[in-house]
């Protein structure tokens, strides 16, 4: 019957071989089966490829949002559409075949998105009902990146159980952590637009077209007027922006930091990333799409999660004085960033609640039960075998 299968597949003639090995590997099986490497990189290309296209998805969704009024078939939602498409293929094939993931690695997939697949109906609803519901932090919103930030932890815990130790191995876990940081700081990408929607209205050449800004100012019951755009462009409070920033996305960096173990992990990760931002800037801008503001401050704050990791001292010191430096640097980068370029509202006396919320999230992950702890552990079982590279 495989055979038969194998037989009717056309594909071309360079990759027949890893057809014919994905396709001969079909077959019921529990988490932690033996994994070819070619399909265990085929796996994972695959994800990374929906990663990619979600991300793509997602840049262009905000800056779409920040123009034009709602609509459930915008381009955007489409090519996001496409990327969780292979998502879900993805996960019937590891849950199917055991193929690519232990226990652990594939609940986070499966939690993760089906976490994710409930948040969207949701959220539709959420729009008829609301209309805009116009800050990216509503609680259907936070429900899709809840969803994808267990997807890509399970994603990470796979690649890093079932891959060999090595450069290919420490290179995937650089890509997937830089899709792990874009999905933590996406929703404060709404102030990032905002801050250019604001300018743009004091220009007089604002950026939304008008049945958006009318819509809107219906929503608040307001005229169309400066204080509806500053409500429109900053929804949340100002010292969202630096608290998240410090708390959530430079946490993302110490985890990656911690479970890669390259000296300049979190530097690569926000360097990577802020690159990804500038690139698709320019080209959404020429489309004639709001820009945004690019968070520069994030690589120099990076650099002082690296540098923390450099200094010897005691996990639970570096906990504590981690937490202080990175909150001192990410709020001085970013006071840095205001003076010289642009960026959202900064409060300094929000720095004490980020400092104390990053310190708690890294001793979690040094000694609780969590979700995170558990990325680098292996389970009791025994370990995965694994499959010899090829040779060259």
């Amino acid at each position: 019957m495989r055979n038969g299968i194998i037989q009717r597949v056309k594909v071309p003639a360079a990759i027949q071989p890893l057809v014919n090995t994905a396709l001969s590997h079909w077959e019921r099986g529990e988490p932690g089966r033996e994994t070819p490497v070619e399909l265990l990189y085929l796996l994972y290309g695959g994800w990374v490829t929906a990663f990619f296209l979600k991300v793509l998805g997602s840049s262009w969704d905000v800056s779409w949002h920040f123009k034009w009024l709602r609509d459930d078939l915008a381009p955007p939602h489409l090519i996001n559409s496409v990327g969780t498409g292979i998502v879900v293929t993805l996960v019937i094939v590891h849950t199917y075949t055991g193929l690519g993931v232990d226990r652990l690695a594939l609940r986070l997939m499966q939690w993760g998105t089906g976490t994710f697949l409930v948040a969207v109906p949701l959220d539709l609803i959420n729009h008829r009902v609301n209309g805009l519901d116009i800050t990216s932090w509503s609680p259907s919103h936070m429900l899709l990146y809840i969803g994808t930030a267990f997807m890509i932890a399970g994603v990470i815990r796979g690649w890093y159980v079932c891959a060999a130790p090595g450069r290919i191995r420490d290179l995937g876990l650089l890509a997937l952590f830089v899709y792990c940081m874009e999905n933590t700081l996406f929703p404060a990408q709404h102030q990032e637009y905002g801050v250019f929607g604001i300018m743009a209205w004091d220009r007089g050449e604002p950026y939304a077209e008008p049945i958006l800004l009318q819509f809107a100012a219906d929503q608040m019951e307001r005229p169309v007027d400066r204080e509806m755009v500053v409500n429109f462009s900053l929804p949340a409070a100002d010292w969202v922006y630096p608290v998240y920033m410090v708390a959530a996305v430079m946490f993302a960096l110490v985890v990656a930091r911690m479970l890669v173990g390259f000296r300049f992990t979190a530097t690569v990760v926000a360097a990577v990333y802020v690159a990804y931002r500038c690139v698709i800037w320019p080209l959404l801008f020429v489309a004639d799409f709001p820009p945004s503001a690019i968070p520069f401050f994030l690589v120099a704050t990076a650099l002082v999660v690296d540098l923390v990791f450099m200094i010897p001292m005691e996990a639970r010191i570096r906990a504590v004085a981690g937490a202080l430096l990175i909150t001192a640097g990410g709020y001085g980068a970013l006071a840095a960033q205001s003076s010289l370029y642009y960026a959202p509202p900064l409060v300094p006396a929000s720095a004490p609640v980020a400092a104390g919320v990053l310190v708690v999230a890294w001793f979690v992950t040094l000694y609780g039960p969590g979700l995170v702890s558990r990325l680098r552990t292996r389970e009791s079982a025994p370990p995965l075998p694994r499959t010899p590279r090829p040779s060259p």
